[in-house]
Parts: structure tokens; C-alpha cells; sequence
């Protein structure tokens, strides 16, 4: 896992400087020290960067952890998952407490990301819902926001990630536009342009949250897996969903076909990624496409 973040930064040409955890040590002799020390330190993989995912080791003996004030569930082997916005800000902190009460606190500096901002000398046209429409969003909305709070077993996010299809990225995270001054939505995943009908894969294991009976008025035919760990996927404007919400999956199965359905221009996959409310880029999971 380690060998697909490092190549990351090579790729965006991005140093990230981490601050040394702060701990409070007991007043015992230099061996002990040294022992404690060891136990008590914090392992990642990954980088502290906008959009980005780090996998990590809690020190031995750790009760509970929170990042930037929220719990972040362990496995049983210590290891946790955290991710960082597309909008997080230069600094966040880890804390772990241990089984006797004493802290230890590991700070990032995060690194920042230079987005593609598009500015167009346009007024940005005013769309007002109607009625039909936000009757019609209501549900949609519910539905997406139970999935997301749906916690499984999956280990998913343990894995290296695999690109769910092949072809041009015509979207890219992150992306944004900015009209005469005023700041449009950026783009919350990538986009990969690949024929009608094309089969795509889950790019790791996981559980089906939500597979749309119907398409939504936006999202087309969406589907959604978990990943575990509060990560998980979102798979946009398919002609054709291949499996069922509960339905446990493999990295590489076979779960729909690309399609243009909802709001789209044209077939395409548009892949989005969240670790519970912070949007991930899927790029920093797999890497560049081969």
C-alpha cells in the first residue's frame, strides 16, 4: 500500500513536512523511556495532502482515537484509515489516548493542491427548483445520505485501489469554475469517458449501499458501495446496474455498465470518493492510469 502514495507525490510534485507527535512521557529511566517511546508512536502510509487518504498503525495501547475532534474508529490489529478534503485546511491533528491516560498527538502539516480554476466573464445563470423538482430531490437526497452513513464490514479500504474502467479522463477532481467573481461547485470525482454499455469493476471489495431502482433525477443510475472504515464509492449515470444493494462485492467483479444517464453530456463514468464528509480524489487510491 505504502508504494502507490509515495508515487502520488512524485506525480502532483508535492512535499509534505510532518510535525513530530507530541507526547507527555513518564519519569522513568532512559531504557524505559526508549521502550515507551517505540510503543507509542504512530505508522502511516500515505500523505497528509488535500484530497488525499493515509492508512495507520495506532500505538500500542490505544483506548480511543479522534482526528480534528472526531472519533475514528480501530481495527482490532490497530490499524484506521483518515482523509483530508479537497478544501482542508495547512494543519490537522491525530490524537490517540491510551489505556492509562496519557495522550499522544500527532500533527500534520497538509499539504495544498493546485486545483484547475477556470474563470469565465459570465454571470453564472440564476436556476431556481421548482416544486416538482426539490419534491422530486427530497427522496433522492435521503437516500444517498442513508447509504452514506451505512457502516459494514467490508475491508476494502485496507486494499490498493483499482480504476473501476478504462479510457480519457474528461473530468478531474478538484476542478472549478469561477463566475465574474462569484465561485461555481467543483467537481466532486473523476469522470472516465468509455462507450455506452462498457462494463466498469469495484476498484476494491466492499458492500453495495444503495443500487437506484430508478434513475435519479441527477445522478442517473447510481450506485454506491461501502468500503469500510467510513470510506466509500459512488458510480454515476450507468446504462445498467449489475448488482444489488446488501450484495457483498470483489475488487475486478463486474458491477454495471457505463451509460449518460441524468444529468450528463455523454457516456461516461463519473467516480466520486468520500471518507465520511471529506471528498477524497480517487487518483491519490490508484495512481496514474496505466
Amino acid at each position: 500500500m505504502t508504494g502507490r502514495f509515495q508515487l502520488t507525490l512524485g506525480m502532483l510534485a508535492i512535499s509534505v513536512a510532518a510535525v513530530p507527535a507530541v507526547v507527555a512521557y513518564a519519569e522513568t529511566d532512559g531504557a524505559e523511556q526508549s521502550a515507551f517511546r517505540e510503543a507509542i508512536k504512530f505508522g502511516f502510509s500515505g500523505d497528509a495532502i488535500q484530497g488525499g487518504v493515509m492508512i495507520g498503525d495506532a500505538p500500542s495501547g490505544t483506548r480511543s482515537l479522534s482526528f480534528d475532534g472526531a472519533p475514528v474508529p480501530i481495527d482490532d490489529d490497530g490499524k484506521f484509515i483518515i482523509a483530508f478534503n479537497r478544501d482542508a485546511g495547512q494543519a490537522a491533528q491525530l490524537v490517540a489516548t491510551l489505556d492509562n491516560g496519557e495522550t499522544v498527538r500527532k500533527f500534520f502539516n497538509v499539504a495544498p493542491r493546485k486545483w484547475k480554476i477556470e474563470h469565465v466573464a459570465l454571470n453564472r445563470r440564476g436556476r431556481t427548483a421548482s416544486a416538482a423538482f426539490k419534491k422530486r430531490r427530497a427522496p433522492e437526497l435521503a437516500q444517498i445520505n442513508a447509504a452514506r452513513r451505512m457502516q459494514t464490514d467490508s475491508e476494502g479500504w485496507r486494499q490498493t485501489f483499482i480504476w473501476p474502467v478504462k479510457g480519457r479522463i474528461s473530468g478531474m477532481f478538484g476542478n472549478q469554475r469561477i463566475y465574474n467573481g462569484s465561485p461555481g461547485s467543483y467537481h466532486s470525482g473523476t469522470d472516465i469517458a468509455a462507450p455506452t454499455g462498457t462494463y466498469y469493476v469495484a476498484p476494491a471489495d466492499g458492500v453495495v449501499t444503495l443500487a437506484a431502482a430508478s434513475p435519479f433525477s441527477l445522478e442517473g443510475n447510481l450506485l454506491m458501495i461501502d468500503h469500510g472504515m467510513g470510506l466509500n464509492s459512488a458510480f454515476l449515470h450507468s446504462s445498467k446496474i449489475l448488482v444489488k444493494k446488501g450484495q457483498h462485492v470483489k475488487r475486478g467483479e463486474p458491477i454495471g455498465r457505463v451509460g449518460s444517464t441524468g444529468s450528463a453530456t455523454g457516456p461516461h463514468l463519473h467516480w466520486s470518493m468520500k471518507w465520511n464528509k471529506a471528498r477524497i480524489d480517487p487518483i491519490l487510491l490508484t495512481g496514474p492510469m496505466q
